[in-house]
């Protein structure tokens, strides 16, 4: 398929240049639309003050023509179009859904995002950043990001930002944030209803950061220490990485432990896989055995087979409200908002009673 704004030249039988064949402009498009050249600058630009006819207009013909900005133009006239979304990596499945909800949203406006998998190396993520920058994208938004607060007001200063997952607030930027110290209460809550005392966490180094500027994990970590004190119970915290691996590892260090732990609560989804598979090879049969719960809710925590239990933060919802808050803040705003998710338990088959409290509401059973 040939691209309409950039397709070969060709010329007419009199030698001139087809106007099918040359680069469609935005005079073209005022000219289909039948509206000022400003008129359609306005659309484009998401200006205000534009009415929805003249903006239903613009589009038809934008579609029509094929028309596609000149990215060189749009920069040496302050103005890409491009959002810059930086994440740690796209094999974690949580932040992958957080960056569709960002396109969903992204869809009716006329930005375009660039995604970045950057790591969790500060150095590497300001590398990112900075990149992202120097192509003068308008707008970021930072997913999990492990550099300094000061690191991140500077650069919010210059250039409008929005930061997921990063607890503690800001001067110059948005921040979009599930509610993880009440997320991980809900869990322990569930799990402590269900009979089980001891309770094992995974969870991930603090890159440094200090409380409460902290990332998602740290919050959580806070969250489930204070709900097992609240309990009377011992927290029990394994440091790994939120990965499937992580969670193996984690799971074969806790169920060589003595006494075994009856429940393993991972930080997150992908953690919680690979405690299932730990659990699979040392023949545990799930919930039976040991119960596996996870945080996230990622798609394939819903799939029957693996049906687990875990709590919602809704990557969807994230993501859609960061791009959100970055186009109100591309539009001027300048007061820093704080969104937070609510987060929801959602219990599946992967959680149920330990064994031993099996075993004694079968006891009382037969002696009545």
């Amino acid at each position: 398929m040939k691209d309409k704004g950039n397709a070969p030249q060709e010329t007419s039988h009199d030698g001139a240049i087809s106007s099918k064949s040359r680069r469609t402009t935005l005079q073209d498009v005022a000219s289909e639309a039948g509206v000022s050249f400003s008129a359609v600058s306005k659309v484009i630009r998401g200006a205000s003050g534009v009415s929805p006819e003249m903006r239903s207009k613009v589009t038809a013909a934008i579609e029509k023509l094929g028309y596609r900005p000149h990215a060189g133009a749009r920069a040496m006239r302050g103005k890409s179009f491009t959002i810059g979304v930086v994440l740690v990596e796209l094999t974690s499945p949580f932040q992958p859904e957080v960056v569709q909800g960002i396109s969903d949203e992204l869809e009716t406006s006329p930005y375009q995002e660039i995604i970045v998998a950057a790591g969790i190396a500060p150095e590497r993520q300001q590398r990112a950043v900075e990149a992202l920058i120097d192509r003068q994208v308008d707008g970021l938004i930072l997913i999990a990001p492990w550099t300094t607060a000061e690191w991140l007001e500077d650069i919010a200063a210059k250039i409008p930002t929005v930061v997921v997952a990063r607890h503690g607030g800001a001067r110059n930027f948005d921040t979009v944030v599930d509610d993880d110290y009440e997320g991980a209460r809900l869990m322990v809550d569930h799990l402590v209803g269900l009979g089980h005392r001891r309770i094992v966490h995974t969870s991930m180094p603090s890159g440094g950061l200090t409380r409460p500027f902290v990332l998602s994990h740290t919050a959580r970590l806070d969250g489930y220490e204070q709900a097992m004190k609240r309990h009377g119970l011992e927290p029990e915290v394994i440091v790994t990485s939120y990965s499937e691996k992580g969670g193996y590892q984690a799971a074969l260090q806790a169920l060589a432990g003595t006494p075994r732990p009856t429940a393993i609560f991972a930080g997150a989804d992908v953690a919680a896989l690979g405690v299932l598979r730990a659990a699979e090879e040392q023949g545990l049969m799930v919930p039976e055995d040991l119960t596996v719960t996870g945080y996230d809710n990622i798609y394939v925590s819903t799939i029957g087979r693996i049906s687990l239990t875990t709590v919602d933060q809704s990557g969807q919802l994230t993501g859609a409200n960061s791009a959100k808050l970055l186009l109100e803040r591309i539009n001027g705003r300048e007061t820093p908002k704080n969104y937070v998710v609510a987060p929801r338990l959602i219990p599946r088959a992967t959680s149920g009673p330990p064994a031993t409290a099996t075993l004694q509401s079968q006891a009382e059973l037969s002696s009545t």
